[in-house]
């Protein structure tokens, strides 16, 4: 069993950068795979980036090169640091948890998920 609570989220101009963070409790943090998702209004969920209880990570195409996602597991916290922040960045952002090591892509492969924190990027 996994709690998930994120935090981090808010209003920035484009071009700037905001790092949201995710706590983690229980088991599963240490060896399951985890992700960011994020949903903008009207929109399907979609992936941003994971990474793997080994610590392999994976970006999707819109946001390789501004994005990072990293691990803290002595805190127990999931990070993604955004970078040049475009208006089409603006969504709300989705920490999720897998109880596999590997990495998944799907919103269906994991099993637990924060409340989410809302992005607004402006223009």
């Amino acid at each position: 069993q996994v709690q998930l609570v994120e935090s981090g989220g808010g209003l920035v101009q484009a071009g700037g950068s905001l790092r949201l963070s995710c706590a983690a409790s229980g088991r599963t943090f240490s060896t399951g795979g985890m992700g960011w998702f994020r949903q903008a209004p009207e929109k399907e969920r979609e992936l941003v980036a994971t990474i793997s209880g080994g610590g392999n990570t994976y970006y999707a195409d819109s946001v390789k090169g501004r994005c990072t996602i990293s691990r803290d597991k002595a805190k127990n916290v999931l990070y993604l640091q955004m970078n040049s922040l475009k208006p089409e960045d603006t969504a709300v952002d989705y920490c999720a948890a897998r109880s596999s090591a590997g990495s998944a892509v799907r919103v269906r492969e994991y099993d637990y998920w924060g409340q989410g924190t809302p992005v607004t990027v402006s223009s």
